[in-house]
């Protein structure tokens, strides 16, 4: 998709916040540092609309981009940062739970584990939520330019067998450097579309 248009609608605290509209919800999770805000960007041709940052847990709201008036586009905050306080992290836990388990237009999550890394616990326990939810599971491995080109399909299979992929679960390698996996990752996005 050519992306002409592409804004942030509201940063929500709380759930009463979230945007009223009838535009299917791609929502994006993944642990801290994982590169969300990065690939946002990518993928809606833009530099900083997502905000980026070196400094794990930034974003600590639910952020709504309204992409071509064709999607909502959401950026959950990151989870499994130990530096945020407890209360905080209690908080961000049942502002997403409540925006996973009851948000009418969320048609699909979209799971980033950085391809450098093993599964985690965290995105195992995500992973297992989402399949609970959603038929599908779609996995994009992040960062796939800080690895070398032989190493990639080792590590993609690393993430297969990590999270148990099932045959019908997506995985996409992602570079928000080289914007490889883009065009992929958009046709999933689109499908989703023509599903609704």
């Amino acid at each position: 998709m050519n992306v002409t248009k592409a804004e942030m609608i509201i940063t929500a605290g709380l759930s009463s916040q979230f945007p009223v509209h009838d535009m299917p919800e791609i929502a994006f999770a993944g642990k801290s540092n994982v590169g969300k805000s990065s690939l946002l960007n990518a993928m809606l041709n833009r530099k900083a609309l997502a905000r980026t940052s070196s400094q794990p847990g930034k974003t600590q709201t639910i952020n709504f981009y309204n992409v071509q008036d064709t999607y909502m586009f959401v950026d959950l905050p990151g989870y499994g940062y130990a530096k945020v306080s407890k209360t905080d992290r209690e908080r961000w836990g049942k502002l997403i739970e409540g925006y996973l388990e009851k948000r009418e237009q969320l048609k699909k999550i979209i799971l980033l584990i950085d391809i450098r890394h093993e599964v985690g616990n965290n995105d195992k326990m995500m992973y297992d939520w989402i399949k609970h939810y959603h038929n599908e599971v779609i996995v994009v491995a992040t960062k796939m330019d800080k690895i070398k080109r032989s190493q990639v399909q080792k590590h993609l299979s690393m993430i297969r067998k990590g999270l148990n992929l099932m045959p019908e679960d997506k995985l996409v390698g992602f570079s928000s450097e080289t914007k490889q996996g883009k065009e992929e990752l958009w046709k999933i996005i689109e499908e989703i579309q023509e599903m609704n």
